[in-house]
């Protein structure tokens, strides 16, 4: 693979500034945030008051701790525009979620929160590899769902050239990504699986386009999945990080020179990580819940946004900038069977060490009798589909979800082609256990 390390004559000052600096900038943006949140959002307001504290009370980053969190809950609440500190006609663009598990939450920008969310995506396409001139072929959603937006906008501010495909069309993504010759393509990763199945479908070889960057993200993957990308296409993939209602993707993402956690913009967005249960705050370096406070944002700041994404804070390397590791899994994500907490990446890693197996998985949970059940559905290579490969691998990848995770599964392993797929993010888990 290509080195597509930047020149440090490219970046933007702040993101080699000393610790110092960026911690002045932070305190400064910090203050006039939550000032912002107090004088024009009545929900921020009111909690802030109910909790004795206000804009005035923050000396330091460490008093942010002093300060409510808002959840998913808070924005239903709030549902559609209260938590909106401009007024409408001000709004240039919003976006929501899809609402799949409830009251869709609303998040909305200004003219200058596009720019910004333009720029830092712009910032996550230069450190992933990415330079002006370069051919961006988009296949996240467009639409309320940030991510087809966001990451045009960004590769349109960094000097691209976009190719707004969106999800979908798996075919044609093919034939497009073969024709027009993209540099880098913007996708989930599982999306980016039913890609690579097309290609061998069609008897290509993937190593062949032109690709030299895949900047993967909307769901948690594995640095497995990782090394799966890049052996089979030739290409550097690298990891992009956000949510809608901190921003949308561009929030963190990794350096292409290092993949060793995704760098956080701390410029325009505060971490935390606390404890999921106490919500006390930890230390850089422990595994807890991420949390986001906004600092530049103007139609929708957000206060410490419990994200449920699971994850730890380290020091920057190709960035004075903190780094988060991959996120692992999310709180609200995590399955319990029989006692154990298992997420869905643990299943993805076990299945990745085994040869006879596609990397598509869907875990069923059920109970029978009282007793929870996990079945793990997945599909055999086309090499290895006749029935005594596919029960070998059944038995490969049993034995290493016991070993490892600790818990027995059912392992069901189909033909080629036979899990669902997804032309956005996929749905690992299907909960099938009555509701008690």
């Amino acid at each position: 693979m290509l080195d597509l390390t930047p020149r440090k004559e490219d970046l933007d000052p702040i993101e080699v500034a000393s610790r110092d600096e960026i911690q002045a900038l932070q305190l400064q943006r910090l203050k006039a945030s939550l000032r912002h949140a107090y004088d024009k959002v009545a929900h921020y307001r009111k909690v802030f008051d109910a909790q004795g504290v206000g804009p005035d009370d923050l000396s330091s980053l460490a008093d942010l701790a002093r300060f409510p969190f808002t959840g998913k809950q808070d924005l239903r609440d709030n549902y559609p525009f209260g938590m909106f500190a401009v007024p409408e006609h001000k709004v240039a663009r919003v976006h929501a979620s899809s609402g799949t598990t409830g009251q869709p939450t609303v998040v909305g920008y200004t003219a200058r929160d596009v720019d910004i969310w333009a720029e830092v995506v712009a910032r996550s396409i230069r450190a992933s590899g990415g330079r002006p001139g370069d051919k961006v072929h988009v296949s996240y959603g467009y639409g309320l769902f940030t991510g087809g937006l966001g990451a045009h906008y960004g590769a349109e501010k960094l000097g691209c050239t976009v190719i707004p495909v969106s999800g979908g069309m798996t075919e044609r993504q093919v034939q497009l990504i073969r024709e027009f010759k993209a540099d880098v393509i913007m996708v989930t990763p599982s999306y980016m699986l039913s890609i690579l199945d097309e290609f061998e479908r069609q008897g290509l070889d993937p190593r062949a386009t032109a690709l030299k960057v895949g900047i993967f993200g909307a769901e948690p993957w594995t640095n497995a999945m990782r090394q799966e990308i890049e052996q089979r296409f030739d290409m550097h993939a690298v990891d992009i990080y956000g949510l809608s209602e901190v921003i949308g993707p561009g929030v963190a993402n990794e350096c292409v020179e290092t993949k060793d956690g995704l760098h956080i913009w701390e410029d325009h967005f505060y971490p935390e990580i606390v404890d999921p249960v106490s919500g006390a705050v930890l230390p850089d370096g422990e595994m807890g819940e991420l949390v986001f406070t906004s600092l530049t944002k103007e139609a929708m700041p957000i206060v410490r946004y419990r994200t449920r994404d699971l994850t730890r804070l380290l020091p920057g390397t190709a960035r004075s900038m903190r780094r988060m590791e991959k996120v692992t899994g999310r709180s609200d994500d995590m399955m319990i069977v029989r006692g154990v907490n298992v997420f869905p990446t643990q299943i993805e890693e076990q299945l990745l060490k085994c040869g006879g197996l596609s990397p598509h998985y869907q875990v069923r949970l059920t109970r029978e009798n009282r007793m929870d059940e996990m079945t793990v559905l997945v599909e055999a290579r086309a090499a290895a589909a006749s029935p005594e490969a596919r029960a070998a691998s059944a038995r490969e990848l049993g034995h290493h979800i016991k070993n490892v995770i600790g818990i027995s599964a059912k392992i069901q392993v189909d033909a080629p082609g036979q899990v669902e797929r997804s032309g956005g993010k996929a749905r690992r888990v299907v909960d099938q256990r009555p509701k008690d």
